[in-house]
């Protein structure tokens, strides 16, 4: 418990770094490249007929004889979707969903503790809610509630469960995903995001055991989400041809979200979560 205090604590003073081509709607606690009427003072430009005359300094006035005016940085707010991929498929390794958890709830922290507002959605699940919220005093409830996640419901695929319910008025939108859907429907789907103008992080979540397989022999596979069941025969080649066809996939799923001008990153299941948050999304400038 102390150290999930510790690392609340460091998260709570980031923030997610989002080149939004929209700007948000409300007061938040980002500085805009846009003047308007925050506490935060950017510099001084000379009167021009219209301006407001409150907003006159009159000591620089008395300075130089010469009216100018203070500019100030104006605070705004981001809409920021995680959509959390709960899918049969994504539950049926427990260490890969609770992984994920563990990412979207961090994730989630930081965006209410930054006063952005929060849109949460757990993708295909049948029983679970998704959230509107918006301040840090939410920050640690919500946290808390999408650590605490079940479904036990057969549901269908990711893709096509989000594609009906992607809001629209975000300037980012993260997924957290296995990505082992076919790339033509990931590719509709990056497409139909970035036509909304929102930048897109994809957080391919896979377990060690799904990137390299221990299975040998002959085996009964099940398909989590349709549940049809397949007897085949693992050996060497098989393995080495799944494991081609996995990187050939991911590499698809990398120049995808290149194309669409998104952020692809391949997480394992087993990862140090704490180097992804302090380490490597920030050198990648995507948190600071």
């Amino acid at each position: 418990m102390n150290n999930q205090q510790a690392i609340l604590g460091r998260l709570q003073k980031m923030q997610l770094v989002v080149k939004t081509r929209k700007r948000g709607l409300h007061k938040g606690s980002r500085q805009s490249s846009h003047f308007g009427s925050s506490l935060e003072f950017s510099d001084f430009r000379a009167y021009q007929p219209g301006d407001d005359i409150r907003q006159i300094d009159w000591n620089v006035y008395g300075r130089t004889q010469k009216h100018y005016i203070k500019r100030y940085l104006d605070e705004q707010e981001l809409a920021i979707a995680i959509y959390l991929d709960a899918t049969s498929s994504m539950r049926a390794i427990t260490s890969k969903w609770e992984f994920s958890k563990q990412l979207a709830a961090f994730l989630s922290y930081i965006v209410l503790a930054s006063e952005d507002r929060l849109f949460f959605s757990p993708v295909a699940s049948k029983n679970l809610q998704a959230v509107r919220r918006k301040g840090a005093v939410s920050s640690r409830r919500t946290y808390l509630e999408i650590l605490s996640l079940t479904e036990n419901e057969q549901t269908g695929e990711f893709i096509t469960s989000l594609q009906n319910t992607v809001t629209k008025n975000q300037q980012l939108t993260i997924l957290i995903t296995d990505g082992l859907e076919e790339l033509d429907k990931v590719e509709a789907l990056l497409k139909k995001l970035s036509s909304l103008k929102q930048e897109i992080w994809l957080f391919q979540v896979l377990s060690s055991e799904e990137i390299l397989p221990t299975y040998m022999g002959d085996l009964k596979l099940i398909d989590s989400e349709s549940n049809i069941a397949v007897n085949v025969s693992i050996n060497p080649i098989i393995i080495s041809d799944y494991e081609k066809r996995l990187k050939e996939h991911n590499r698809g799923l990398e120049r995808l979200c290149r194309r669409y001008g998104g952020h692809y990153i391949p997480v394992v299941d087993d990862s140090n979560l704490q180097s992804i948050l302090f380490h490597e999304l920030p050198s990648r400038g995507l948190i600071r």
